[in-house]
């Protein structure tokens, strides 16, 4: 792990909402141990203090009009936004929710000139075939992805108007350490793991030959730490691994990690819309943000096997 000594010195403050959450806790993580002044905002709905135990940063439960009461931050790392379809299908008022606290977010970048680098998702290219580029048209097909996009939209408006500096990072498929506390709307790599680990089959809808761009949560950090570390204005990057597995092969590889041979229990699909492949192309983040994952599925899913069985 390098040390930022850009960080040290000057003591750069970096908030991060929903630091107790899954990706945030370990960019929390992360920054903590490079030397940054971290400051953690998050309202525990899906995260948990257990993420960032041990770790130095400032913890706030608050709203983000709250920010206004403490030192300016020179950066923001919006991941505090509800991360799964079935969530806004069940509450469709997240999406006013989730799109209100980003122009919140935005309105402080504004008065301070921090820059802003926020969560989006490969959700936004359903209707679209794969591999994703970031120049794809974008079609609405559910709440989530309706919500994701504007929240684009508002970033690109905020730069326009006001020369507010954002990255959005739309995110594949992310697995790793610190996803217990999103219960079942975990990765479905997390999923399959937890249930094989109690020797419990693992439920597939459909024939197991739907595809994902699983990326690692280290990579994903990594991405995060590359857009705040470079200057943009106003930029979109697919944050992938430009490969796919099936859920089958998924299963395959932790039987063949725990030493075992489960079969999953295959169940009809009940899911309009239902997306069957997902696929980054990952040129424009390899070139332009200097991002390219490394770590492959089965090198994840060994690490998560073994944190588990510790």
């Amino acid at each position: 792990m390098r040390v930022n000594l850009f960080a040290v010195y000057s003591r750069m403050r970096v908030l991060v909402t929903g630091g107790c959450g899954f990706i945030g806790s370990n960019l929390v993580e992360r920054l903590v141990k490079e030397g940054y002044s971290v400051t953690v905002f998050d309202n525990l709905s899906s995260g948990n203090l257990e993420n960032i135990k041990g770790l130095e940063v400032e913890f706030y439960n608050k709203p983000y009009s709250y920010l206004d009461e403490l030192p300016k931050f020179d950066v923001i790392f919006h991941m505090g936004i509800p991360s799964s379809s079935p969530m806004y299908k069940a509450n469709p008022f997240l999406v006013g929710e989730a799109i209100n606290d980003m122009i919140m977010i935005l309105e402080y970048a504004k008065k301070t000139g921090c820059k802003v680098i926020y969560a989006s998702s490969s959700s936004i290219y359903n209707g679209n075939e794969v591999p994703y580029r970031e120049d794809m048209p974008i079609y609405v097909t559910d709440y989530y992805t309706e919500c994701r996009y504007s929240m684009e939209r508002l970033a690109k408006l905020y730069n326009i108007l006001h020369g507010v500096k954002s990255v959005g990072m739309r995110f594949f498929s992310i697995y790793g350490p610190k996803e217990e506390y999103k219960g079942r709307y975990a990765n479905i790599v997390s999923q399959f793991l937890w249930s094989m680990l109690k020797d419990e089959p693992p439920v597939i809808f459909g024939d197991g030959s739907q595809t994902r761009d699983f990326t690692h949560v280290r990579d994903v950090v990594e991405a995060l730490i590359l857009a705040m570390e470079k200057d943009f204005e106003c930029e979109i990057f697919n944050v992938g691994t430009g490969v796919s597995h099936s859920f089958n092969e998924v299963v395959e590889i932790l039987n063949r990690l725990l030493g075992k041979n489960i079969k999953p229990i295959y169940k009809p699909n009940p899911i309009k819309n239902y997306v069957y492949h997902t696929l980054a192309d990952t040129r424009k983040a390899e070139k332009v943000l200097g991002f390219k994952a490394r770590i492959t599925l089965e090198e994840g899913l060994s690490e998560l096997v073994g944190i588990y069985r510790r």
